[in-house]
């Protein structure tokens, strides 16, 4: 074989495996490759993630997902706050590259984007008045000891209470979270319901006039995963930040950056993985 030959056997390898490169990167990689910074999109959804007074990314989730991009070896991130219907258009429209937001992984979700391994574990929970004095632990407690229960309206904790056995008269429905504390605080309720992170949120500003109970109290199915989401043209940026993911996640370094907002040992996700929440929730 001469030497002209071989270089352009040579010549024509490279392009091939150059053009292979290119078909498998997504269009984050091409982004970072250019210089761009990688933009993480959340709404305000204390403590999941929340601009901060100067708008840089705060709670638990922005924590989370900077410091595995920060292990990845990633530290120019661009911050891009939007309401939060707005989060999955946004991100397949290509107006930011991750969703940082706190967002449960769904079935319906899954067919629109792709999601990171599970980073933590969303469970219900109630705030009741110090000392739990009728011992609300669950949603059969409620009806066991014929209490009435607060929550905001729509929210999936009425579903899971009449499920529960707990009567539609002792259930009482209000706006939001502001409401639900108020009607707890005042003595009109007896448990305040919604996920952890929001009640844990509303016992710690309540000065000591609520307690949180144990979400771990709850039955599984009332139970959610969150995970990052990202554009399913970006498979190769995701396998990256799970294996990153992996490593990060509940270490100390981890469990440090998320403590302020509420994340401990019993919000990390456990052995469900991204395919089985998909196909459970």
């Amino acid at each position: 074989m001469n030497n002209a030959l071989l270089k352009t056997i040579l010549a024509g390898v490279a392009a091939i495996t150059m053009g292979a490169a290119v078909a498998n990167a997504g269009p984050l990689m091409d982004r970072i490759e250019a210089g761009e910074p990688i933009r993480i999109g959340f709404a305000n959804e204390i403590p999941f993630a929340y601009p901060g007074d100067d708008g840089s990314p705060k709670g638990f989730v922005n924590a989370h997902a900077l410091g595995v991009l920060a292990k990845m070896g990633y530290d120019n991130i661009e911050p891009v706050q939007t309401e939060w219907g707005g989060l999955i258009p946004g991100l397949n429209a290509g107006r930011f590259d991750i969703v940082t937001g706190g967002m449960n992984i769904l079935a319906s979700r899954c067919e629109n984007i792709a999601f990171s391994e599970p980073m933590a574990k969303v469970g219900d929970a109630f705030i009741v008045a110090p000392g739990n004095p009728k011992k609300i632990g669950n949603y059969e407690s409620l009806a066991e000891n014929d209490a009435i229960m607060v929550t905001g309206a729509g929210y999936s904790n009425i579903e899971a209470a009449k499920a529960a056995g707990v009567a539609e008269d002792k259930i009482m429905q209000v706006p939001g979270p502001t409401e639900i504390l108020a009607a707890v605080r005042a003595g009109r309720a007896d448990a305040g319901a919604g996920t952890y992170f929001t009640v844990k949120q509303l016992a710690d500003s309540s000065g000591g006039a609520v307690e949180v109970t144990d979400p771990s109290a709850m039955p599984e199915d009332a139970v959610n995963w969150a995970g990052i989401g990202f554009r399913k043209d970006d498979q190769d940026f995701l396998a990256k930040f799970n294996a990153a993911q992996k490593e990060y996640l509940g270490s100390e370094e981890m469990m440090k950056a998320v403590a302020e907002y509420g994340y401990g040992e019993g919000s990390l996700p456990g052995d469900k993985t991204t395919e089985w929440v998909c196909a459970n929730r």
